[in-house]
């Protein structure tokens, strides 16, 4: 191994605590004092067969629907759900996780770290408040996760007599209502809140068309299609809190309404602008905002827009369209990229989600946005339609009167979940002491050093047999890493939003011996990496992280890979003057003075580290942000449909 990997592998232990040492840690100690009360009952319940377990849950649902306090019912509810899990899916609730499942039932998140059982550790909070026969909703990131965790925990919830659904995209509108129907339902933040919308939707539908009147005349399956799907909102338990509730928050649930006249009209001003955006060149006829991602064209500009020649179908549209048509094209082409925002599945835009590294399907950029990308690529031009409802994640999740969640990053967000949710982060302690070293940061000059000192370390850790993953910010970074290892001859396996299919199985080998892994940070939530002893005793999962993403929260998740009950696991961050980092955090001006220095350089620049780390608490407060300014124009806006009487999910004042 080379004398520089040696004398840069100092590290910092992970600020973690040893599972024990928050027995007296504020607000937690009401939560202890719940543990043998829980463990007592365990014991009872040890010698009762399976069917006197069923009748006891029975039991329990019959205490809850006649009105007795869950919290008085929580020591027998997650005893019995501990002891249904030992006996079905071999696995029974750590002391922590009992915890971490007090913590939910009480309306807060609980932060665990990654590897740590939040899936099992759901069940508790879930089961308890399924008790009742309201339903409970569980809403995670993705289809694949909501049916995996489903699938998995079901013989648990059936032992003790519950129902459980799953709630996917493209199911039709029957199997959504038994899916609800069911005591628990898992399914997707997108799913629930788009079935709230169409429900809302047939319920004016339905009142406006008389047809709970003439229902009579219809057949009984016609009739049941014109039902809503949902039941009213009572609990809901949120995973991947921080992915669901404050990196999706900036993007609304939209429900568009059939098109207009103007529909080719405005087809051909996007295929224009797109054509001709390229004409128009930076401080000369457009002027470009870094702070808020915003372009206005300049005086030379609009007399640009009147002398370039147009297509017949434009003659109607005005000089005031055409200018926004042109701003929009110049911002697409600029702000929006290939592999890194989107990519193009079966002719179709599909945005890349920054924060999960997956696909969002079914989602589109509002504003235009989308068809203007669409008309850059060349590809059909969707409709720009307008809005028959819309809803803020927010406000969906604002409905539901009992409210908790689940994640392994969240405590740098407090303040935020507080202001808007209303809910509290308690960090959750671990079962093991966490063994995760974190190496010292590396700082390069320019990109290439910078993949180059990656290589070099990839190339030693890999000969002593360490696997290795190597997360990467954008699917195009992550396939040219690719390139490099080939180049290189180390065999290794890509794993970003193309690779979704078969996503588990990578994941899954990712702690082979010497197994290298290049992903995107859809590596960093929902599935174990699993280490042999030999793995282990080499010094288990080295992760290696190539730039830091616009939140620490998703660096987090990608460090947590490693480490994980108890195991060993290090990990190193790697940065260059010249990343995207310090050009959205500081701005194009001091960026390019940043990069002058790093191509000037030689060796590393180590003592740079904390500007990235500032960068990167800027860029985070912006988001923040725009977060806040959405929320208060939506409550803005529901107020004044609220005045005029009409509905805020439905009415749009546009």
């Amino acid at each position: 191994m080379s004398t520089q990997i040696a004398e840069s592998r100092t590290f910092k232990a992970d600020p973690v605590s040893h599972a024990y040492s928050w027995v007296t840690g504020r607000g937690l100690g009401r939560f202890v004092a719940e543990l043998p009360k829980i463990e007592r009952f365990e014991e009872q319940f040890k010698t009762k067969s399976d069917r006197e377990l069923r009748k006891y849950s029975l039991g329990l649902r019959h205490r809850a629907k006649s009105g007795e306090s869950l919290a008085r019912l929580l020591p027998e509810a997650f005893a019995l759900v501990r002891e249904a899990g030992r006996r079905t899916i071999r696995m029974r609730h750590y002391d922590v996780q009992l915890i971490g499942g007090m913590i939910m039932f009480n309306g807060a998140i609980a932060e665990m770290e990654t590897g740590e059982g939040k899936t099992l550790t759901a069940t508790l909070p879930m089961y308890l408040y399924a008790l009742p026969g309201n339903g409970a909703h569980l809403a995670t990131v993705n289809d694949y996760l909501a049916k995996r965790d489903a699938e998995i925990m079901a013989p648990l919830y059936e032992m003790l007599g519950m129902s459980i659904g799953v709630v996917e995209g493209q199911m039709p509108s029957d199997a959504r209502r038994k899916a609800y129907a069911c005591d628990i339902t898992y399914g997707t933040s997108k799913e629930f809140g788009f079935d709230f919308l169409r429900d809302r939707l047939l319920i004016r539908q339905t009142r406006e068309q008389g047809l709970g009147v003439l229902g009579t005349l219809m057949s009984k399956e016609e009739e049941q299609n014109e039902l809503p799907v949902q039941r009213g909102a009572y609990y809901c338990l949120v995973d991947e809190a921080d992915s669901v509730l404050i990196d999706d928050a900036r993007t609304p649930l939209i429900i568009s309404s059939i098109p207009g006249e103007a529909e080719e009209r405005a087809v051909a001003c996007y295929r224009w602008a797109a054509e001709m955006a390229k004409e128009f060149t930076e401080d000369d006829e457009y002027e470009y905002d870094h702070d808020r991602k915003s372009v206005e064209l300049t005086i030379e500009g609009r007399l640009l827009v009147r002398r370039l020649a147009k297509p017949p179908e434009l003659d109607p549209v005005g000089l005031v369209d055409l200018y926004d048509y042109i701003e929009r094209a110049i911002k697409v082409a600029r702000d929006f990229h290939f592999n890194q925002h989107y990519v193009i599945n079966d002719g179709e835009i599909v945005i890349v989600d920054e924060s999960t590294g997956r696909l969002a399907e079914g989602r589109k950029w509002s504003g235009g946005i989308h068809q203007a990308i669409e008309a850059k690529e060349e590809i059909e031009v969707t409709v720009a339609t307008g809005q028959a409802a819309r809803i803020t994640v927010q406000d969906m999740f604002i409905r539901y009167p009992h409210l908790g969640g689940m994640t392994g990053t969240a405590s740098t967000s407090a303040a935020e979940f507080k202001k808007i949710y209303k809910i509290n982060v308690i960090r959750c302690p671990t079962n093991r002491k966490v063994q995760r070293k974190i190496w010292s940061d590396r700082v390069f000059g320019t990109e290439e050093a910078k993949w180059e000192a990656i290589i070099e370390e990839i190339r030693e850790l890999h000969a002593i047999g360490r696997p290795i993953l190597i997360g990467t910010r954008t699917i195009e970074k992550s396939e040219h890493l690719a390139q490099l290892l080939e180049a290189e001859g180390i065999a290794h396996e890509v794993l970003n939003a193309r690779h979704v299919a078969i996503e588990a199985e990578i994941v899954a080998r990712a702690g082979a011996p010497g197994k290298v892994t290049v992903a995107t940070n859809m590596a960093g939530r929902g599935t174990d990496i699993k280490l042999s002893q030999e793995i282990k005793e080499l010094g288990g999962l080295h992760v290696i992280c190539t730039e830091l993403h616009d939140s620490a929260r998703i660096d987090r998740q990608l460090v947590g890979r490693c480490g994980r009950q108890g195991d060993p696991g290090s990990v190193r961050q790697y940065m260059s003057l010249d990343d995207d980092c310090l050009r959205i955090g500081y701005g194009p001006i001091r960026a390019k003075k940043l990069a002058a220095i790093g191509e000037r350089a030689t060796g590393e620049l180590n003592s740079y580290a904390s500007l990235f780390r500032k960068a990167q608490r800027k860029i985070e407060r912006k988001h923040f942000g725009d977060r806040k300014v959405l929320l208060y124009h939506e409550k803005m806006r529901k107020k004044m449909h609220r005045e005029m009487g009409q509905d805020p999910y439905l009415d749009s004042p546009d």
